[in-house]
């Protein structure tokens, strides 16, 4: 009989606090609804047990948040199912308690790994400790307590629609970081309930005696597919952070020493066949390196790494380079360059740690000064890696040395200036960029952008070194409104312009491009709740043409609708209207064959005309299965031949939850391009990958990844004008087939972000088969082994 009664008298103290009723005078209630966001919180010196039952004294005290809005699809509306969030700090830590009622449907809640609960029901705390609306740490955790962490910096670019017409709500967190907190959750049988404690240790914050922080809380319900917020943020505000609550009159922080030492040992033994097919082993010796991370002061912190370890426990996943002239992007995975990487975000991408490929010694110092946030990255490489990445720099017995430093300052409510400097230095060789770049945000739903920079490189040409520099500039101006929005954007890039520590896609073009955004809301429930028009304007330059005023190379115009449907499913169609123009650059290399021994050059047709259909559709997050799928088809450019082509371009992903423990993960790529002169086809690529995980503990999982790279490729040739053979270079074009595939295998314990042993083994198969006659016939589903490997990591977290 207990249980019951417990369970009514909290669903009536919820009821009573989404009417405004107030309950015991213990507690200080602040509705959201009713714009109580001065929240005044407890401190007391004590401390519970982290086991997910808010039953202690302190939580009897505690402040509590409650009156949630929805955010999402359609804001402005009361919640359909009401949260409870309490709060209180001790002296070393700050805690939430989170009871979350649920009566519509089933709560959506795995054992999965962190960082992975976007498909289950979730809470993400928002903590702005430099109090400036700008920035945030974000801790989630699902109903059984499994974490979620990172940091949002916010660029008040809500508003921005990609090339498809896809729009986030609001700008996502970034989930590289991981922070060490406790924290614990059940599911009852009104909902979840949920205790958190974050250390005072493993945030950085002002250094005033008596503080003020930013604070919001949101809450991801799956069945509805809707996301709920304490605050009465609205979606026609550039800001999400600057429409939060506040956690006044913080006081006697205690952080202690903040010194964590984390050693670190790797092994591994890598296997390849020789010359006389044996598979021959090397073992490598172990490598000892480690990590240290030191709170200087408390918006202060050094990172310091010797010898760190960059072993990939997954391979990064297979993508087709659709367009040659665009380089393909990979993300950083590895844990030193992960923590702090919002600190380095720079628009335009001129920071892109993955350009360091194995460090010897790095360090990275960032903090707060005076108003100004700061972040310095320096790094010594190895010189085998960087001769991989840059095979034309030819300078014996020199490291690269990267030194990168970036800096924001505030003004005004929502402005903000940044500098960034970049330097890569190789002997006498070297790249070093500078920018200056800025935002501002007025009447809360306008923004604008700017950035500014140049590049002096000096690097190989010929028997001699050259020195070369130019120009990169973007602007931008955008409007987020409710139900009308749009954005407005120009960048050009000099030839000339290059970065070796950030990534560019694709330079020597000055692009512009216009999108607007028409949404009709619905009523809660109704069948579709959201519906947009987004049409898009994009025109392309080569950078010298668009400052002579030449014509533009390429031209689009995207027509897209978009829709939410009741429960969280989403629907989109779209209508791709394209002309591309010949890029002589690209086809330099090309020439045709017109008889045995005799070529002319290729020149290909002057302008492609493009018409593509394309579909979208997801469903929402059930409590055992998510799919979405993409299709793409209609006419568009054959890259290979610089001729008109048949594409299909199909992406399906779905994911599987079939017990609490168990999660696999499936994707399926495809495509596929056809002349459109004779049907045949020119190219078609199949990457299907599967991950499949099987959590033992919140500690402990295994995982299995396995993808296969299927690619044929028909013989090229001159398609629109001679049917000619094609050369490039010297190299005739055949048709060829290529099959690999990769398997991972991982046993992780990661107990905490720091403390971790991996094993884990790897495997790669490939086969080649040509209509060269001077290479010996084969057959590409006849894979050979080409490689494999074993590695062993062990790391542990010393927390002074």
């Amino acid at each position: 009989m207990l249980l019951p009664l417990i369970v009514l008298a909290q669903a009536l103290s919820s009821a009573q606090l989404q009417q405004g009723s107030a309950p015991s005078a213990a507690i200080a209630v602040h509705n959201g609804r009713a714009n109580q966001l001065a929240i005044t919180t407890p401190r007391f010196e004590a401390e519970v047990e982290i086991d997910g039952r808010l039953v202690e004294a302190p939580w009897q005290r505690a402040a509590m948040l409650t009156g949630f809005s929805q955010y999402q699809p359609i804001d402005g509306v009361a919640a359909a199912d009401s949260t409870e969030v309490l709060v209180w700090y001790s002296p070393t830590a700050i805690h939430f308690g989170i009871r979350a009622f649920e009566r519509h449907g089933a709560v959506n809640a795995t054992l999965a790994d962190r960082d992975r609960i976007t498909n289950d029901d979730h809470i993400q705390i928002f903590l702005g400790t430099f109090n400036d609306g700008r920035q945030a740490t974000v801790i989630g955790v699902n109903p059984l307590g499994v974490q979620m962490d990172g940091t949002m910096l916010e660029s008040n670019q809500r508003g921005r629609t990609g090339s498809f017409g896809t729009e986030a709500a609001r700008e996502g967190a970034d989930l590289s970081p991981d922070f060490v907190f406790q924290s614990k959750g059940r599911v009852t049988e009104y909902g979840y309930e949920v205790e958190v404690r974050v250390p005072f240790k493993s945030l950085r914050y002002q250094a005033s005696r008596t503080q003020t922080w930013g604070i919001n809380v949101t809450r991801r319900v799956q069945h509805l597919g809707a996301e709920d917020s304490w605050a009465p943020a609205r979606r026609a505000n550039v800001s999400f952070l600057q429409q939060g609550g506040s956690l006044v009159g913080l006081t006697d922080l205690r952080r202690g020493l903040v010194l964590d030492l984390n050693p670190v040992v790797t092994q591994r033994t890598a296997g390849a066949p020789l010359e006389t097919g044996q598979w021959h082993y090397d073992r490598e010796r172990p490598e000892v390196g480690g990590n240290v991370r030191w709170g200087i002061t408390n918006d202060l912190v050094l990172n310091a790494t010797v010898n760190p370890d960059f072993s990939q426990v997954e391979s990064d996943a297979g993508q087709l380079n659709f367009d040659p002239r665009s380089a393909v992007y990979f993300p950083e995975r590895r844990p030193f360059f992960l923590e702090g990487i919002e600190q380095y975000a720079t628009p335009n991408n001129l920071v892109y740690t993955r350009r360091i490929v194995q460090p010897e010694v790095a360090t990275k110092l960032t903090g707060r000064w005076a108003g100004t946030n700061f972040a310095f990255l320096g790094a010594v490489d190895d010189r085998a890696g960087a001769n991989s990445m840059f095979p034309t720099e030819v300078v014996h017995g020199a490291s690269p040395v990267f030194g990168i430093l970036r800096t924001t300052r505030d003004f005004g409510r929502r402005g903000r200036l940044g500098f960034t400097v970049t330097d890569r230095e190789r002997g006498e060789l070297y790249n070093r960029v500078a920018s200056l770049d800025g935002r501002a945000v007025f009447k809360q739903v306008y923004s604008t952008s700017f950035q500014l920079a140049g590049s002096a490189t000096r690097r190989p040409f010929g028997a001699e070194d050259t020195t070369t520099g130019g120009p990169l500039w973007t602007a931008s101006l955008a409007r987020t409104g409710r139900t009308f929005g749009f954005q407005y954007n120009v960048r050009g890039i000099d030839p000339e312009f290059r970065t070796q520590s950030g990534f560019i896609s694709r330079g020597n073009i000055v692009n512009a491009s216009a999108t607007h955004r028409f949404a009709k809301l619905g009523a809660r429930g109704a069948l579709f709740e959201s519906v947009s028009f987004d049409p898009r304007l994009d025109w392309t330059w080569k950078y010298r043409h668009f400052m002579h005023s030449g014509d533009a190379i390429e031209k689009k115009v995207h027509l897209n609708v978009n829709s939410q449907l009741r429960g969280g499913w989403t629907a989109g169609a779209g209508l791709l209207l394209e002309t591309f123009g010949y890029d002589a650059d690209v086809y330099r290399g090309y020439r045709v064959v017109r008889a045995p021994g005799d070529t002319i050059p290729f020149t290909g047709t002057p302008r492609l005309f493009n018409r593509d259909w394309l579909l979208s559709f997801a469903t929402p997050s059930f409590k055992t299965f998510n799919a979405n799928v993409f299709v793409l088809y209609g006419q568009d450019e054959n890259f290979e031949e610089w001729s008109s082509g048949d594409i299909f371009w199909l992406t399906l992903n779905a994911g599987f939850r079939p017990t609490e423990k168990a999660r696999i993960d499936l994707s399926y790529n495809q495509t596929t391009v056809d002349r459109s002169s004779d049907g045949t086809q020119v190219y078609n690529s199949i990457i299907p990958r599967a991950k499949l995980e099987y959590q033992i503990t919140r500690a402990i999982f295994v995982r299995l990844v396995g993808e296969y790279n299927s690619y044929r490729r028909d013989a090229l040739r001159d398609d629109t004008r001679t049917n000619g053979a094609l050369l490039i270079g010297d190299e005739r074009q055949y048709g060829l087939r290529e099959d690999s595939f990769r398997g991972d295998f991982l046993f992780s314990f990661q107990p905490n972000p720091g403390t971790v042993v991996f094993a884990g083994y790897g495997s790669s198969y490939a086969g080649f088969e040509s209509g060269d006659p001077r290479i010996p016939p084969s057959r590409a589903r006849e894979m050979d082994r080409t490689n494999d490997a074993v590695f062993v990591k062990l790391s542990y977290l010393f927390r002074m």
